[in-house]
């Protein structure tokens, strides 16, 4: 995952200037080379509107990663500043612990529940999905407590998984670099291969190495013993590893695997959740039947930090059942404002059937362009489901094995000339990703597409210019 700070350029505004000098002096900024952002300076975003961004230079860019996969419905949705400012002026905050609630907490919990899929009635609330996933590590291990069955505490997950960047999170993501700072991961977490056909899957058709890299899974099982595990976890499609789109024999194996071995099944929908994959979650779309479910990101578009644990009735059940107090939780869970503002946003989705509209409408016409851009001769695959894909950059089109050789450098190459072409496109690897507002506009999406071809021929032009390209 690497820094995602602009490249160097003139700066013109004497506020910019200010406030990169701030950030020199006082800010430690996520997932950055500090030494870099210090020498470069943060592009510095002062506005934002419908799927467009603003620089402090002034600059418009089209926001193709609608924030950080979050901003379903668009920038500047008046409804939510409103439904978040009433909500404080009524009551700005109270907590919901020991046996305590208020309406907007309530009222959420059950939308959500309308839209979730059959049997997911309860849901836990928390301040982000990476809050979402140490609670739904706790939930795990204390049901198959209250089960009779303490030793079942192992989690499996997956080899480039992103489920947050907390202790439990981090260790429960597949991610090696992070797993380097801080002695990651936790005990009692394993890690299996990713279902990364373009990648990793050799000379196995995608339906083939969609059943072996679900037969990982008890494989896995079946090397640490089964009375050992409790669940495993994966997003229905890798977001922050590169949007890697499971074959379509993946998630019925995995599940038939989860339900035999009598292991929990935990679909992260921080990414997937709430219209991205042209249902309201990414569960519903592959047909999987959930345990637990941790949930963020789309549920308030972003607009303020909320997340949760959708939990199955089978699994609330045995808390409700044995009783006893279930000893966590944060002091924003259930903030009433965040609710209120979550509250609006589906409201908004639901009037104007964005989740419907990425199924039927303004999905297929993006994915019919994207999919185009597989001729390009530096693409070597386009993937994309719902709102949601990714561009493979190859140096030699038709050869899966052929790598660049520094892998990131074509990728970060790339996302900085979409900088300067006005477009937010992350690299993963040398993997180009995109996840628009669902709002995205046909002429929009005509918009970016253009973007991406432009910096596509240049990133080109200069790999070809380096000699970084096959003969």
């Amino acid at each position: 995952m690497q820094s995602e700070v602009a490249m160097s350029k003139p700066v013109n505004n004497p506020k910019t200037r200010e406030w990169q000098a701030m950030s020199r002096e006082h800010h430690l900024a996520p997932f950055s080379d500090y030494q870099q952002l210090a020498e470069v300076g943060p592009r510095i975003i002062t506005k934002a509107e419908g799927v467009y961004l603003w620089d402090s230079e002034g600059n418009k860019i089209l926001d193709g990663m609608a924030g950080l996969w979050c901003v379903a419905v668009g920038y500047g949705r008046e409804e939510l500043v409103q439904a978040a400012a009433a909500q404080m002026r009524e009551l700005p905050f109270y907590n919901t612990f020991f046996m305590t609630a208020h309406p907007p907490v309530l009222e959420l919990a059950k939308a959500i529940a309308e839209l979730a899929p059959a049997g997911m009635n309860h849901v836990f609330f928390t301040g982000s999905g990476s809050e979402g996933n140490d609670t739904m590590l706790r939930m795990v291990r204390h049901y198959w407590a209250l089960k009779g069955k303490p030793s079942k505490k192992v989690i499996i997950s997956r080899v480039n998984g992103y489920h947050g960047s907390t202790v439990a999170g981090a260790s429960l993501g597949g991610m090696k670099f992070m797993h380097e700072q801080g002695d990651l991961p936790i005990p009692g977490i394993e890690h299996i291969p990713q279902p990364y056909w373009f990648g990793e899957g050799g000379d196995m058709s995608p339906d083939e190495f969609g059943v072996w890299a679900a037969g990982e899974l008890e494989r896995a099982i079946d090397r640490l013993g089964e009375d050992k595990v409790a669940a495993f976890i994966a997003e229905p499609v890798q977001g922050a590893g590169g949007v890697i789109i499971p074959p379509d024999t993946y998630w019925p194996e995995v599940s038939r695997i989860c339900r035999k071995r009598g292991i929990l099944l935990v679909a992260d929908e921080v990414i997937c959740g709430f219209g991205r994959l042209g249902s309201w979650f990414g569960s519903q779309h592959y047909g999987i039947e959930p345990d637990l479910m941790p949930i963020a990101k789309g549920l308030s578009s972003g607009y303020l930090p909320i997340g949760g644990v959708m939990v199955a009735d089978r699994v609330a059940d045995a808390f409700i059942e044995k009783g006893g107090e279930f000893f966590h939780g944060y002091t924003y869970s259930g903030h009433p404002a965040c609710c209120a503002a979550a509250l609006a946003n589906l409201e908004i989705m639901q009037r104007e059937k964005l989740v419907e509209r990425v199924a039927d409408d303004i999905g297929p016409y993006l994915q019919a362009k994207w999919r185009a851009l597989g001729d390009h001769p530096l693409v070597g695959e386009a993937r994309m489901v719902g709102l949601v894909g990714a561009l493979e950059l190859v140096p030699a089109r038709g050869d899966r094995s052929r790598k660049f050789a520094s892998v990131g450098e074509a990728g970060t190459l790339c996302r900085d000339l979409c900088f300067d072409n006005g477009l937010v496109m992350r690299a993963v690897r040398d993997s180009m990703i995109i996840s628009p507002p669902l709002v995205l506009s046909h002429e929009e999406a005509d918009d970016m597409i253009a973007r991406i071809v432009r910096t596509l021929d240049q990133t080109h032009a200069a790999l070809k210019k380096d000699g970084r390209l096959a003969a």
